[in-house]
């Protein structure tokens, strides 16, 4: 298969609706055609998402103010038009059984009629009963893929702890480590990994582009050391190591809450890599954003007993952001590039347990960073920072003082039931299990407690290499008299996992 990598739009971007083929249930079903707001033509052997739309319905005014909150590109209408659509799904739904059992009535009914000209009244009459059963099908499918189209728009419920408003609006949990050291732009990570020559922007310019780079010596040491520290961690505490795909299908993306292409921006931007197929029969794929995304994929169309449950695992792989140069200032250097290195965290579990979980990943990750030895912050993020599946996110951040400012290098988010519905993941009660109170979820109804419900997902960033090279250089840089940089102080706990030796290199 010859293929290229894509970061700009393709013609077919343009369009505002397209198809999205899904495989409904098993082997050997048919394929359904179904709208969605997503440019994204795509097969997959996975089921269509189940949403529930029963519990959208009785919590419309909530549902409303939700997506409000944050700043959700819900189109005007949506949610009066998932109830109107909801209540024609059922209307039909018990049209078609009524016309199905009528059927089945006139069949018997045929086996036993010896009469001639009386079979004939009744086998016009079975003719025109069927005619009404497969046109009220293709009228329960149009509206069945239009109410799954807008309820798919609508994001996950919201903590009712998370605060209302933008980015400056997150509350401070905790801090940690030393006090943070002044700003200074001799601090400059860019500077002193140029100076001390272990890093190389301008290579990476030349052979692809802006935001690409090399890490060299003791820099590159340094991601091995890193992400192998954070792995013992993680191991420590339960979690089964994983190496990912690096590529996945864009369905799998898109349903675990990442857009593939953003259509809402102005121009629409690509926000992963596209790889395109000679053979236009394949399913689109994309090169992962993070980790997360074939993680999530590795547990979908499953059914987990819940004595399993949690399911935790860490997984290594490389991830690619096609929107990199998108944020000014915040672009400089490794802050924001388009390839990195990341171990990420994600678990499955009950849904009476994902408040729990997610205090469990605060601490894994708290225990990473406290372990190296600079200045950093815990907050819980306001509203209009979740993206479409996070129920609640907290983000992590350290003092970088040649950035003069905080700087983001983890995050936590319970996704609650989001990603399950729309991945299929699922697991079996324990017999004589009830249902406890549990988080409001994206479609959580309060009516029933079912025997295999779906399961919550929870996915929080072990190490993020880049962002913690950047912490570790403008806070560990060390200078001569005259304020040229000599060599990097390092944590100690990172040693064990360090190969060779280093001039530059001072353990503390």
């Amino acid at each position: 298969m010859s293929s290229s990598l894509l970061p700009s739009l393709s013609h077919c971007c343009q369009r505002q609706r397209f198809n999205i083929v899904l495989q409904h249930g098993f082997r050997g079903s048919r394929f359904l055609s179904m709208k969605v707001p997503e440019v994204l033509s795509v097969t997959t052997d996975l089921p269509k998402p189940r949403l529930d739309y029963r519990a959208i319905s009785e919590s419309i005014v909530y549902k409303s103010h939700n997506a409000f909150n944050r700043k959700a590109p819900l189109p005007i209408g949506a949610l009066q038009s998932v109830v109107r659509h909801y209540d024609e799904q059922k209307r039909l739904s018990s049209e078609l059984g009524s016309k199905r059992h009528a059927r089945s009535n006139l069949g018997e009914k045929m086996r036993q009629i010896k009469d001639p000209i009386e079979k004939q009244v009744v086998l016009k009459e079975a003719k025109l009963l069927k005619a009404e059963v497969t046109d009220l099908e293709k009228q329960l499918v149009t509206v069945e893929d239009i109410l799954l189209g807008l309820a798919l728009q609508i994001p996950n419920d919201t903590h009712p702890d998370v605060p209302l408003g933008p980015e400056e609006a997150a509350v401070v949990l905790s801090t940690h480590g030393p006090d943070p050291i002044a700003a200074s732009g001799n601090r400059d990570h860019m500077d002193i990994g140029r100076a001390l020559g272990i890093l190389d922007f301008e290579a990476g310019a030349t052979v692809t582009g802006s935001s690409w780079y090399y890490l060299l010596g003791e820099a590159a040491l340094l991601e091995m050391a890193l992400t192998n520290y954070a792995l013992s961690i993680a191991l420590k505490h339960g979690f089964r190591f994983v190496t990912t795909p690096d590529v996945v299908r864009a369905d799998i993306a898109l349903r675990c809450g990442f857009q593939p292409r953003d259509h809402n921006a102005d121009p629409p931007v690509s926000q992963m890599y596209h790889i395109a197929s000679s053979n236009p029969s394949h399913p689109e794929l994309v090169l992962s954003g993070t980790a997360e995304i074939p993680l999530g994929g590795m547990f979908a169309n499953q059914i987990f007993t819940e004595q399993a449950l949690p399911l935790k695992v860490v997984g290594l792989g490389r991830s690619f952001r096609a929107e990199a140069g998108a944020r000014g200032a915040d672009t400089r250097g490794l802050y924001r590039v388009h390839q990195f290195s990341k171990l990420e965290l994600f678990v499955v579990c009950s849904e009476d347990a994902s408040e729990q979980m997610m205090e469990e990943l605060r601490s894994v990750q708290t225990e990473i960073f406290e372990g190296l030895n600079f200045p950093f912050r815990v907050l819980d993020m306001p509203t209009e920072e979740l993206g479409a599946s996070a129920y609640r996110k907290y983000d992590m951040e350290a003092w970088m003082p040649g950035r003069g400012s905080w700087g983001e290098i983890s995050s936590a988010s319970n996704c609650t039931d989001y990603q399950a519905r729309r991945l299929h993941i699922r697991y079996r009660r324990s017999s004589g299990t009830h249902r406890h109170s549990t988080p409001a979820s994206s479609s959580a109804s309060t009516q029933s407690a079912p025997a295999i419900p779906f399961a919550h997902t929870l996915n929080g960033t072990a190490a993020a290499i880049p962002r913690l090279v950047v912490a570790l250089i403008e806070n560990g840089a060390w200078f001569d008299e005259e304020g040229k940089p000599m060599g990097l102080d390092l944590p100690s706990t990172l040693k064990p996992f360090w190969h060779g030796t280093s001039s530059i290199i001072r353990w503390t």
